[in-house]
Order: C-alpha cells, then sequence, then structure tokens
C-alpha cells in the first residue's frame, strides 16, 4: 500500500473518534517513525489556559498506537495499550504541539514506542513512552464512515 493510501486510511478512521475531536493529525510515516501534530487550543488546554498533560498523553498513545499497528498482521491481530508513562516538562498555552514516536522494542508479543512532543520552538514539552500488547482480533475494525 502506498503512503497516500495509508495516510488517507488514517484520516477516515479518525474522524469521529478521539483523535478527531482533539484536532490531532499525522504528518508523515515511515518504516521507523510516525510523526503528527496536535493544536493547543479549547479542545486540549485545561482549564487555566495550558496544554492539558491528558492531551498530550492521548496525542502520544495515538502515534505510538498507529506506529505500532504498522508493524503487525493488521486487522487479524491488534494493539492494545499496556502502559503510558508520561513527563509533562514544559507548558505551552498556544500554538502547536509536535510529537514523533519511534520503536524501541518490537517483538511478537509486545511494542515498546517512545514518543517526543515539542512545541513551535522545538522545545521538548513531553517525553512518553507507550508499551502495547498484540492480541488477535475478535471483530473486523471500523470502516472510518
Amino acid at each position: 500500500m502506498k503512503k497516500a493510501e495509508i495516510m488517507e486510511q488514517i484520516i477516515a478512521r479518525s474522524k469521529n473518534s478521539m483523535v478527531g475531536h482533539l484536532g490531532i493529525e499525522i504528518t508523515d510515516i515511515g518504516d521507523q517513525f510516525i510523526t503528527g501534530r496536535m493544536p493547543v487550543d479549547q479542545r486540549t488546554k485545561h482549564p487555566l489556559g495550558r496544554l492539558h498533560g491528558g492531551a498530550s498523553v492521548a496525542f502520544a498513545e495515538t502515534l505510538g498506537s498507529i506506529g505500532a499497528t504498522f508493524k503487525i498482521d493488521f486487522p487479524n491481530d491488534i494493539i492494545v495499550g499496556l502502559t503510558v508513562n508520561a513527563n509533562h516538562l514544559k507548558s505551552v498555552s498556544s500554538g502547536w504541539v509536535y510529537g514523533k514516536a519511534v520503536p524501541v522494542h518490537v517483538g511478537k508479543a509486545t511494542q515498546v514506542w517512545n514518543i517526543k512532543i515539542s512545541n513551535d520552538n522545538a522545545d521538548l514539552v513531553c517525553n512518553c513512552q507507550l508499551t502495547v500488547a498484540i492480541v488477535k482480533s475478535k471483530s473486523k475494525p471500523p470502516s472510518g464512515k
């Protein structure tokens, strides 16, 4: 499958989910990485006007989960999150945050991904690690329509 087709599928499946609600966009995908961006706006800020840590974690888990899915026999297998760890290092009150996820371990039963999130000035905002399990799918994935 070509990169453009993969990106179209990701966009279609993300539209009516938390990914779409938060405004997360996938910007590039390769064999050893996936990148994206997320707006810092009313959808992703906490009541005091700064980027919500939960939004950062959702962004990181989105990138890592999509990346992990490309490393398995999807849709026969799917990934499910086991743990996510986030170190929030700097606050952001406007603009965009950018994430890059890279695999640390790709095994038969688990994967570990590191996700770095930075601001418009390329300052590190959040450093995350996601561990997922690979399980057999019990049903077909949603079509994104």
